[in-house]
């Protein structure tokens, strides 16, 4: 009986997907990728302990707020490992991906903000560049968009 109870740990993939409202393959790449675990039973089926499905909540939510998966695996690796991640957890990754996000919210207002106005390559191609560009000093920066980041002095 005691083998039950820890099997009842255990959920197959089908189980963590439709919990977690992804796909089975979805679950099997973020496998590949290192971010989950799984063990194999006596038959080779995959079990995934029931705690993986907080870490998929975690990587769910990171990726709506454009956090890459490299940094989410970087993220799960200063955790303990073989834990289940905890509110705490939680706070510590949430914190060291709150400068990162709010520094990407203030690109894309500065973008907004700036997207009637000039897409600022240095061209000149439009008639408001000499002002938003005087003498086309941007196009000694080199090619590409520059007002999108700030100029460093």
């Amino acid at each position: 009986m005691a083998g039950t109870s820890v099997l009842q740990r255990y959920l197959s993939v089908g189980d963590v997907a439709r919990r977690c409202g992804i796909a089975v393959s979805a679950v099997h790449f973020y496998e590949r990728k290192g971010l989950i675990s799984s063990i194999r039973t006596d038959g080779n089926q995959r079990r995934f302990h029931r705690g993986v499905l907080r870490k998929l909540a975690i990587i769910k939510v990171a990726q709506k707020t454009g956090i890459p998966l490299s940094e989410i695996g970087d993220a799960f690796d200063k955790l303990p490992p073989n834990t289940v991640p905890t509110a705490k957890d939680w706070a510590k990754l949430s914190s060291q991906w709150r400068d990162d996000l709010n520094e990407r919210i203030d690109q894309l207002t500065r973008l907004r903000d700036q997207l009637g106005d000039c897409i600022g390559c240095g061209c000149l191609s439009i008639s408001d560049c000499p002002l938003r560009n005087p003498a086309d000093a941007l196009s000694e920066q080199g090619a590409g968009a520059r007002l999108l980041e700030p100029v460093s002095d």
